[in-house]
């Protein structure tokens, strides 16, 4: 357990370090910025322009932090020949790739607080004097506690990329890694179109093959709810734990095959 512990904190040092990381969380903060000046174009819909804009770029910058860094935390230290050190010491390798994970995992909660951080600051500026009348009109208000709903479940998510990234980055190369996660990504937004498929094709093998895939692929879009937030619709308690156990489930069952993956490779 200390192993592990140890490879997370230093991940998360290393990812601290990282200009990248730093960029895209800066550039982050400045699409929430920019979007209360765009908000300022559509009377009485500032808010939820703002809202919506903020939760896109944290789950879009979130998605970048998760894959490229995510992609390099098992096969950077098999480029640089680090690995070998590692292993001589008393280290397992399902400790490496679990330790390496957790270590991500901190890196994008924290900067998921930031911000977090920045879109409330934001909204906040946007509530202080607003005209009743303009505060009336408003679906949810400006500081809904409903918005940590959605940024929750964009973290499990992007823990479940991660995971991802991680589960191909103990085989492949780190541009094949990025480029399966990243078509993952997008089938698991879209797999009710692959429970759906038989309604649009005449094959019985094609539509078998779909839903196969269906409960195979991971389904992101079920955390997605950022629609439902900015338009104050409520999002059921339930709703939020079952979503998180299936990620949980998910994200155990990669590492697990991870972890039996790269402990089978031969470092010769």
């Amino acid at each position: 357990m200390r192993s592990t512990a140890a490879i997370a904190v230093n991940v998360f040092r290393e990812s601290v370090r990282d200009k990248v990381l730093y960029n895209l969380v800066a550039f982050a903060v400045l699409l929430m910025g920019a979007s209360y000046l765009l908000g300022q174009l559509t009377a009485g819909q500032d808010v939820k322009i703002i809202k919506d804009l903020g939760l896109a770029a944290t789950a879009m910058f979130g998605l970048f932090i998760a894959v490229f860094i995510g992609i390099g935390l098992v096969s950077k230290e098999v480029e640089r020949r680090s690995v070998y050190s590692l292993l001589a010491k008393p280290v397992r390798r399902s400790q490496l790739v679990f330790g390496k994970y957790c270590g991500l995992v901190l890196t994008l909660a924290v900067n998921v607080t930031m911000m977090a951080a920045a879109l409330y600051a934001v909204l906040a500026f946007m509530a202080w004097g607003a005209d009743p009348v303009i505060v009336a009109s408003w679906d949810a208000p400006a500081l809904d506690p409903a918005i940590l709903k959605a940024l929750v479940l964009i973290l499990v998510e992007l823990m479940l990329v991660t995971a991802i990234a991680v589960f191909f980055s103990t085989f492949s190369t780190p541009m094949l890694s990025a480029a399966l996660t990243f078509g993952l990504y997008v089938v698991g937004h879209f797999s009710a179109d692959l429970r759906n498929f038989q309604q649009v094709v005449d094959s019985p093998l094609a539509a078998r093959l779909a839903r196969g895939l269906y409960w195979v692929l991971p389904n992101l879009a079920q955390f997605d709810i950022k629609a439902d937030v900015v338009h104050g619709q409520p999002v059921a308690a339930g709703y939020l734990v079952l979503a998180i156990t299936y990620a949980l489930l998910y994200i155990a069952m990669l590492l697990l095959i991870s972890s039996f993956i790269f402990s089978r490779r031969d470092f010769k």
